[in-house]
């Protein structure tokens, strides 16, 4: 829904909650004209039911109106004294429309000092987690996600395994643009595994100020682009539309910026003409392979040598391959005594790749050796040619198009280029985009596979990895990967854990509560 068609809706409920209450509003005191001022009958009717002003904002945040709807309509039909479990019931089934009943059938008097505490201990609870639920909202909506690294793409940064903490503020929260869902989960509903939102309507896109941009080098949570699935991993043959909010969220290291000219040169990548250097703490690994001295062969602690996991490392023989090993772990492992060869598995130059974006093999590039290409920046101009338009068509049929309820067509008629039907030589673009790529060179399905990564699919920034739990590991307390606790994602130099610090708060505060209790008690 575009905003036009938002405003008109928005005077529609303002009408229908109008004809619904007017005739309560007067009962309680109230002008009736006071039900149809916008936002105002908000507010009046917050003094109605004896509830704080601020709950007129709760209305207007996304999902968190959702909950706060059926609320306030049994807050309100409480107040002329419905209070049994069937008017409960009523209320929210009909989607408050039984207050329209209330209103006109009923001959009810508003109860001015209602006692607001729930009667019963189960009321207690209910009210009790309903307001829990819609904190950790807001929480997770607007300031900080949880999320968990189930691929090795960005191995020896995050590894799988790590719980980290997402900061939605870094680069401005994105507003739900999805306007029906389920609280405090993503696409699908735990356990019962089904849909966990209706598609429409929508809300149209709009983010929170920042207070930083996305610098290059950044590891960055996302909404992945060409998303069909049902659910994350799901590899089914069933194709389902997704709203941007709810496509399945990725983490990746942003290595190119809008404006930015990007290329990969076996297996590096290069942003104008400048070989691109990471952070200290992120490596760049490639797949290796080769051969032995003999077949008895036997490297034993792989991992703490060479950072090799087991599931990572085959052989056969007296040839073996190993998956993400690092130039200086290579090195290392070429040096010793029972290797007689080893070289990194490099596509090279020129060899196509029909998979690599654009995906249409016209184009001689792959995951090792791609482009150049520009990467589009908001209000930037460029020439529109058959090359450019492999290269944009998604961006302007989808990005810049039906994702924004826009019907963009771009078609090709010898070597002209027609937007809708028009001639155009060139393209403006309306918002900007970022390339991103996993560290893990060979294990990482990114932006080569499936291409730009728009603005408005951008999630947060990750901060903080508070668990990290490695499967691989036995035993129970082996498992869990007690130098990654309480760690930053940035920074430079190897993880600090500040699990300790956060423990010895955490026993300060209870003595400290403690302490004041057997006060109070006194």
């Amino acid at each position: 829904m575009i905003l036009t068609e938002w405003f008109i809706f928005f005077l529609i409920l303002q009408a229908i909650h109008f004809l619904g209450t007017w005739k309560l509003y007067t009962k309680a005191g109230r002008k009736a004209w006071e039900a149809i001022i916008p936002v105002y009958n908000a507010v009046v009717l917050m003094k109605i039911i004896n509830r704080p002003w601020w709950w007129v904002i709760l209305l207007f945040i996304p999902v968190i109106n959702v909950i706060m709807l059926p609320v306030i309509w049994v807050e309100t039909i409480r107040s002329f004294g419905k209070n049994s479990t069937t008017d409960t019931v009523l209320v929210v089934v009909t989607l408050g429309f039984y207050i329209y009943y209330i209103n006109y059938m009923l001959d009810v008097t508003y109860i001015e000092n209602r006692d607001l505490k729930p009667k019963t201990a189960a009321g207690e609870w209910i009210s009790s987690i309903l307001f829990a639920v819609v904190a950790a909202t807001i929480v997770h909506t607007y300031f900080m996600q949880p999320y968990t690294i189930p691929t090795g793409s960005l191995e020896r940064t995050l590894l799988v395994g790590d719980f980290l903490f997402v900061s939605k503020f870094h680069y401005g929260a994105r507003t739900p643009m999805t306007a029906v869902s389920f609280p405090m989960v993503h696409d699908t509903i735990p356990l019962v595994r089904t849909k966990s939102y209706s598609s429409k309507p929508q809300y149209p896109y709009f983010r929170l100020p920042g207070f930083q941009n996305i610098k290059r080098n950044d590891i960055v949570v996302f909404s992945w682009p060409i998303d069909t699935v049902r659910y994350f991993r799901d590899r089914s043959k069933l194709s389902y539309y997704k709203p941007i909010d709810k496509k399945s969220n990725y983490v990746k290291r942003c290595v190119g910026i809008p404006g930015d000219s990007l290329s990969v040169v076996d297996g590096y990548v290069y942003i104008n003409g400048k070989q691109n250097k990471l952070p200290e703490r992120a490596q760049v690994q490639f797949s290796y392979s080769g051969t032995t001295k003999g077949s008895n062969f036997n490297l034993p602690n792989l991992y703490d040598r060479y950072r090799i996991k087991p599931n990572e490392f085959g052989y056969n023989n007296t040839q073996f391959n190993a998956q993400g090993m690092t130039t200086d772990a290579a090195t290392r492992f070429k040096n010793h005594p029972n290797v007689a060869g080893i070289e990194r598995n490099i596509m090279p130059k020129g060899l196509k790749d029909p998979s690599i974006f654009p995906n249409n093999g016209k184009v001689n590039w792959n995951s090792d050796n791609f482009g150049a290409i520009y990467i589009p920046e908001a209000g930037k101009t460029v020439k529109m040619d058959l090359k450019s338009f492999s290269l944009y068509r998604r961006i302007i049929e989808v990005y810049e198009g039906s994702e924004l309820g826009i019907d963009n067509k771009l078609t090709v008629n010898g070597t002209q280029v027609l937007l809708n039907g028009k001639p155009i030589d060139t393209y403006t673009f309306k918002q900007d985009y970022y390339w991103m790529m996993g560290d893990n060179r060979h294990n990482s399905e990114d932006s080569r596979v499936w291409g730009y990564v728009p603005a408005n699919h951008i999630v947060g920034k990750p901060v903080f990895v508070w668990f990290s739990w490695d499967t691989n590991a036995k035993g129970l307390f082996n498992k869990i990967r007690w130098e990654r606790m309480f760690t930053t994602v940035g920074g430079s130099g190897n993880p600090v854990s500040y699990f300790k610090y956060f423990l010895i708060v955490l026993a300060g505060w209870i003595i400290y509560g403690q302490y004041r209790k057997k006060k109070k008690s006194a």
